[in-house]
């Protein structure tokens, strides 16, 4: 999602046009947390649902909140075939919208989803932000619970013909590599993973445009139209390519409380509760379900 043209977000100027004041009144509001925003991609931006919401709840009229319209029954952001198998056998009637985690935030800020899957990793800490992103949004109930951690590798093909063991090899042996759109969670740790190696997206064959998915990643593999791709271990199993595992990752859905407990959500966390549940993350493999369901952010405490 293109955030310079996206009407749903709202820019400095925008913001302090809506409320008819100053632009630099709006950044000491920003400053002292009193008014929601959040930076994506490094751009301060403001949702305008989420302003309409905190303009209605400074209102007099108590109910005039109540009065905007509720988000559809989506989850949008990061790929994930757990929670895509969840949502279809637990009967909660979400609808799963694919995108990247920094889109699902943005769709999710915006008022167009109910939940955000994400995993994005601080490339400096290698800590997973969304208890960081989330508290950006001052006033608004957020909140942050695990979903599940998943091992991310690089998924080759079946054998390893090429002998990788390394991502100095990718390099060194010209593999083409299946990349990520830009913002997803992955595209962002396979930065890191280049960083930490000492080297860089630039130096790496890349196999045509980025790809949405982890199994558009697995496909093109299986396609023989790359050599290499960061994904999880889940898809290699299930497409029958070699996986090499690199890092556990924790794997976040972002809430509002109000939608938290309506019976959608409730029904998608009381099946992951599930034997069935935790069976099924066993035989995908790669997952860790121990702590699904625990809060890992709440905007009340």
């Amino acid at each position: 999602m293109n955030t310079h043209t996206a009407p749903d977000l709202m820019t400095v100027t925008e913001v302090a046009e809506y409320l008819r004041v100053r632009e630099r009144t709006v950044y000491e509001l920003v400053r002292t947390q009193r008014i929601p925003s959040c930076k994506l991609s490094g751009k301060l931006l403001f949702p305008k649902r989420l302003i309409e919401l905190w303009v209605a709840q400074s209102a007099d009229y108590p109910l005039a909140a109540t009065h905007l319209s509720s988000p559809p029954p989506v989850i949008a952001g990061s790929h994930d075939l757990l929670l895509e198998w969840s949502a279809r056998e637990s009967g909660c009637e979400l609808a799963i919208m694919v995108g990247g985690s920094t889109a699902g935030m943005h769709w999710l800020l915006a008022g167009q989803a109910v939940a955000c899957g994400l995993h994005l990793i601080d490339p400096a800490t290698g800590d997973y932000d969304a208890a960081a992103l989330t508290g950006s949004l001052p006033g608004l109930d957020f909140v942050v619970l695990e979903w599940a951690k998943r091992q991310q590798g690089l998924v080759v093909a079946p054998g390893n013909p090429e002998k990788i063991a390394t991502l100095a090899d990718v390099r060194t042996r010209g593999i083409r590599v299946a990349m990520r759109q830009p913002g997803s969670g992955t595209a962002l740790l396979f930065s890191k993973l280049l960083g930490d190696a000492g080297l860089s997206v630039e130096e790496l064959e890349t196999a045509g445009r980025p790809l949405s998915s982890h199994t558009d990643v697995a496909d093109a593999i299986r396609q023989g139209k790359a050599g290499a791709g960061l994904a999880i271990e889940a898809v290699a199993r299930e497409q029958g390519l070699d996986f090499l595992p690199m890092v556990w990752e924790r794997y976040d859905l972002v809430v509002r409380r109000m939608e938290y407990f309506e019976p959608p959500l409730q029904r998608l966390f009381a099946f992951a509760r599930t034997d069935a549940f935790r069976e099924r993350a066993q035989s995908l493999g790669g997952y860790d379900v121990a702590n699904t369901g625990a809060v890992i952010f709440n905007a009340r405490r």
